[in-house]
């Protein structure tokens, strides 16, 4: 039997170990999209519509962030989580809930550069209506988000493509421990290593069929709103 069909076999049987590493890696993924969404949306639309002192650097600095390397991101979270450290009382190393937080640093500036573009371009439109009604900071940030809102599930797609393909920085602070904290990219590499390809291709697949799904539903949801608008 080939590797290729013995991984097909994993997915249609249901395998309790593929599956198990499967849920963690799309709860730990989806979580760290939600913090992100939280802090990097507003921060992103505040960028675009408010102007001080130094701002051109922050969005410098925020662009340059988008490429931040994962391991330098894990090695950070790690100095913070471990006994040393000084949120090392926490306890949290080698968890779930540490590499929500590491992918949640990866996340932030994908998400925030990509909202700030798409809403400094639109406030450019609504500029003058805005104005007119005399809407305040808030409103126009939450106005500005909520009308582009299909156009910023581009961001939100982008930071979950980068959450569920990261490897480097769940690895030093998850540990990749069996059963606890390993995820499917972790998984991958550990399986390919050992020559268990069955899994690692099973897994591979898996990876594949969720962020296409994601995306087609993004699309539907995108062209929807489009015939709605039209």
């Amino acid at each position: 039997m080939t590797d290729h069909g013995s991984a097909w076999e994993l997915i249609a049987n249901g395998d309790a170990t593929l599956f198990a590493i499967v849920r963690l890696s799309l709860i730990v993924s989806l979580a760290a999209v939600a913090f992100s969404a939280l802090i990097g949306l507003p921060l992103g639309a505040w960028l675009a519509l408010t102007r001080f002192p130094g701002r051109e650097a922050v969005v410098v600095a925020l662009n340059a962030m988008m490429g931040l390397p994962p391991v330098v991101v894990g090695l950070a979270v790690y100095l913070l989580l471990s006994r040393s450290g000084p949120l090392g009382e926490l306890g949290i190393l080698f968890t779930p809930s540490a590499m929500v937080i590491a992918q949640t640093v990866l996340i932030i500036p994908i998400i925030a550069a990509l909202t700030r573009q798409t809403i400094a371009d639109l406030w450019v439109e609504y500029r003058d209506e805005l104005a007119a009604m005399a809407v305040g900071p808030v409103g126009r940030v939450t106005t500005l988000l909520w009308d582009a809102r299909y156009s910023l599930l581009t961001a939100l797609l982008a930071g979950f493509g980068r959450a569920a393909a990261e490897v480097g920085a769940v690895m030093i602070v998850g540990g990749n421990i069996d059963g606890f904290t390993r995820t499917m990219t972790t998984a991958v590499a550990l399986e390919t290593s050992k020559g268990n390809l069955p899994l690692a291709l099973g897994l591979g697949l898996v990876l594949l069929a969720i962020v296409v799904a994601i995306n087609a539903a993004a699309w539907a949801m995108r062209a929807w709103s489009e015939r709605q608008a039209g």
